[in-house]
């Protein structure tokens, strides 16, 4: 890649170990020097992890790891900020924003997150990844179709399936078991920490 070229790279942020497991990826394997990092959220006003993340809520501790960073800000209350702090820390150099919109009713999250990546000319999409032996046999449920009977859509999976630019599903194994990668050429590729 030449110097001058920037990606814009954008991670999904959420108070989530997921989440955390994205951005601990995108900090150490993913970012390069000249790109653009976009933190971006979409907030559930209803959710009853916002409220329980109040209640949750706990300093973060200062520390020159942007692992421990991340791992402490998932209990505070405004984790976008505490991440793109610990981005900062972990990557001086590369510019970091933060984008929040909110979650419209009767639209999945999946497609919220597509609509903003195109809109946003997003070059690599990154989101953290929980997939469970039911995920990955039944596969998800796909927007438009019937929810009766179904269980929600897999976030992550559609988003993989459905985008235009790079994605990449990342699950973290454990504090220094590496990261469980999911693309749609490469599933369940194993990279170490």
């Amino acid at each position: 890649m030449e110097a001058g070229c920037r990606r814009r790279v954008m991670v999904v942020a959420d108070p989530t170990q997921e989440s955390a497991g994205a951005l601990q990826y995108a900090l150490s394997k993913a970012i390069l020097e000249n790109d653009e990092l976009i933190l971006f959220n979409v907030e559930n006003p209803n959710s009853w992890r916002n409220t329980l993340t109040t209640f949750l809520r706990r300093p973060s501790r200062s520390s020159g790891s942007a692992a421990a960073s991340i791992e402490a800000i998932l209990g505070h209350a405004d984790f976008l900020e505490e991440m793109k702090k610990a981005c900062k820390l972990a990557k001086p150099k590369v510019r970091v924003h933060v984008e929040k919109v909110a979650l419209i009713e009767g639209k999945e999250k999946a497609s919220i997150i597509l609509d903003h990546s195109k809109a946003l000319g997003v070059d690599v999409l990154i989101i953290g990844q929980r997939r469970s032996l039911s995920t990955i046999i039944l596969g998800y449920r796909r927007p438009g179709g019937s929810t009766r009977g179904t269980k929600p859509i897999d976030t992550a999976e559609y988003l993989i399936d459905k985008s235009s630019c790079t994605c990449v599903g990342v699950q973290k194994k454990g504090q220094n078991g590496g990261y469980l990668l999911n693309t749609k050429t490469h599933k369940n590729f194993w990279l170490l920490a």
